[in-house]
């Protein structure tokens, strides 16, 4: 089974990032591997809705997006883990989605969906926020939603915490590393 994971969060070791560490965790201890992508190292250039995916569902740009689409379309878990910034994904999360339009255009114009595989394919949304309100873990799981469904991940959870803002205060909070750890397990489930 291959299992990937998307790190959003610009924070090194922050709350987000211990988070996801948890729920590889769970997966490494049933034997499997995560390649994890920390979006914010990477040289990744903004969609220019050129219409240039249209017809091919390829990208024209070449960029570190390159490693991220081989590895969505051979996939059977994918994990997206973003802080809540301004009732939104991270601007590193939806920079990589936003580039997914070729995907999107491989799924919806020429009709070619990803294949399912042995394992099926499903995901896991990890949300962080220091807010209270839930509009945020709402607008982010909507975008997330429309991410999963165009990669062909028809079903995934979502694991959100929010009014958790210092860096390293969700360690405070072992019940929500606990969930992220069993989150991992759980996602290995066929």
């Amino acid at each position: 089974m291959k299992i990937i994971a998307f790190l959003g969060s610009p924070r090194k070791e922050g709350n987000t990032e211990l988070l996801l560490k948890e729920t590889v965790r769970g997966i490494e201890e049933e034997g499997l591997t995560v390649q994890i992508f920390n979006l914010n190292s990477m040289k990744i250039s903004p969609c220019q809705n050129c219409g240039g995916c249209n017809e091919t569902g390829e990208c024209v740009i070449r960029d570190d997006m390159d490693k991220i689409y081989d590895a969505i379309r051979t996939s059977d878990r994918i994990i997206l883990a973003s802080p809540i910034y301004f009732f939104a994904l991270s601007a590193q999360t939806k920079l990589m989605i936003d580039r997914c339009q070729c995907l999107w255009s491989e799924k919806y114009l020429l009709k070619k969906t990803l294949p399912e595989g042995k394992f099926g394919r499903k995901g896991l949304l990890l949300l962080v926020g220091g807010g209270k309100g839930n509009a945020g873990v709402q607008c982010s799981e909507a975008c997330a939603k429309a991410f999963f469904r165009t990669i062909s991940v028809p079903r995934h959870a979502t694991l959100s915490h929010l009014g958790i803002d210092g860096k390293g205060e969700i360690l405070k909070y072992k019940v929500y590393l606990e969930e992220a750890y069993n989150a991992g397990k759980d996602i290995l489930k066929i």
